[in-house]
């Protein structure tokens, strides 16, 4: 017997191979029911069934490890009714997942991992744990309280919006704000991006580039997406993502989910509201009230010139008053002494009446004209006084290129030492109400 003979009397077929694989993966204990941590790729459902891959990742987030495994209908339905239960979101792609699993092989189809059982509060757990991994770093990399912090305009009007174009949460928005009963008017524009999936962070961070490089035409950023999965929320718990957004030179609304759903973008946003339609709300108001913090400094300036005119007023009818009837009283005194400059004039006799009567007769004519003469200077005098006091109203002073400044109390202000850095201030001019926020004081020396 060659050799050769001696190893094919040895050999066995390809098909015994695969019975002896089949029996040992059957046989071992450690390939079912195993309870095994991985992240969701590739998931689709077809004929009832659900297909994906379950793969592993280092802390670099390089792929390590990939196996195929299946869902069958009838647990599918369980599975994942029971998993949006629990989360709030569909079981699908990018998701990490505890499931329980058993392997087993077939000789034709090879190996077969099958799960029966997917336990959610892991997925919920793994999701605060991931979140909070993020929020820490950027505690760290001391940013995130950056954006927070940033201080609005009294009258945001002009919104730069990042949604998906065409998006129904971005319609609700457009005519929230631009319906508004006071017709307001705003000014908005879309920067288009992908509010769901793998692609949402980079086209999100594209959309704040593109405004940060026109920031000069903006008062705030609005990120916005209406209806969607909780699923779909996953993307915006990214670090890039919330690093941009935290560092962003304007303020920030977040309104990308709903009331229970929290982001890291809720975290790092200077302000966080439960849909498209509360951002427009909230912007609609803020100017709203602004627009009745000038309505009521209007009233206020209004009456404070309309009780100068009336005290102006006032005092010129009383000088009206008073100067006639004062020009009367002297002009019956003179009359008085001349009687009584007469009678004496009677006994001294004719020779020496004539020259006084003569000048009787002038004193006479002259006291006749002299109060008309009074009451014209008095009138010149009082319309000299009335256009003083025009020319020095408030109004006027306005006119002329003055200002009045007040500060968020209606105050006025009057020397740098009542403001400080940072406060606004509201400065009235002829044709309306200048609002300013203190950058620099500068003290006289």
């Amino acid at each position: 017997m060659t050799g050769s003979e001696s190893v094919v009397r040895g050999a066995i077929t390809v098909y015994d191979l695969c019975r002896r694989v089949q029996g040992a993966v059957a046989a071992s204990a450690g390939l079912q029911n195993v309870w095994v941590m991985g992240e969701t790729s590739d998931l689709r459902t077809s004929g009832g069934h659900c297909y994906l891959e379950l793969i592993d990742k280092d802390e670099q987030g390089t792929t390590r490890a990939r196996i195929r495994a299946n869902i069958w209908a009838n647990v599918w339905r369980s599975i994942s009714a029971s998993f949006l239960a629990a989360t709030g979101m569909q079981l699908t792609s990018g998701i990490k997942i505890l499931a329980c699993v058993s392997v087993s092989y077939h000789p034709v189809y090879g190996v077969a991992v099958v799960v029966t059982a997917v336990d959610p509060t892991y997925t919920m757990g793994e999701a605060v744990r991931r979140r909070n991994e993020i929020l820490k770093r950027l505690q760290e990399d001391g940013i995130l309280m950056m954006n927070r912090e940033l201080t609005w305009l009294d009258v945001p009007m002009r919104i730069a919006v990042i949604s998906a174009s065409g998006a129904a949460g971005y319609g609700d928005f457009i005519n929230q704000l631009y319906t508004n009963r006071l017709n307001l008017n705003f000014h908005t524009r879309l920067y288009p991006a992908v509010l769901q999936g793998d692609r949402t962070a980079p086209t999100v961070i594209a959309a704040l580039d593109n405004i940060a490089a026109d920031s000069d035409n903006w008062d705030c950023v609005v990120i916005i997406r209406g209806g969607g999965s909780t699923s779909d929320l996953a993307a915006f718990d990214n670090y890039e993502l919330a690093a941009h957004v935290a560092q962003f030179p304007l303020p920030v609304i977040v309104g990308i989910g709903h009331e229970r759903d929290v982001t890291v973008l809720d975290y790092v946003a200077n302000m966080r509201v439960k849909t498209p339609t509360a951002a427009a709300e909230w912007l609609v108001a803020t100017a709203t009230s602004a627009l009745n913090r000038i309505e009521n400094l209007g009233n206020i300036v209004y009456k404070t010139v309309t009780d100068r005119i009336n005290g102006d007023r006032q005092q010129l009818a009383y000088i009206s008053a008073v100067i006639p009837g004062s020009i009367l009283t002297r002009l019956t005194m003179a009359r008085g002494r001349i009687d009584n400059i007469a009678v004496g004039l009677a006994s001294v006799g004719s020779r020496h009446i004539a020259p006084q009567k003569a000048r009787i007769d002038y004193l006479v004519e002259s006291l006749k004209v002299a109060p008309f003469a009074r009451l014209n200077n008095a009138s010149n005098n009082l319309n000299a006084y009335q256009a003083l006091i025009k020319a020095l109203s408030p109004e006027a002073v306005l006119a002329r290129g003055f200002s009045m400044t007040t500060d968020a109390q209606g105050r006025v202000v009057k020397s740098v030492s009542q403001v400080k850095t940072g406060d606004v201030i509201y400065t009235s001019v002829a044709d309306g109400l200048l609002t300013s926020t203190i950058d620099i004081l500068k003290y006289k020396l």
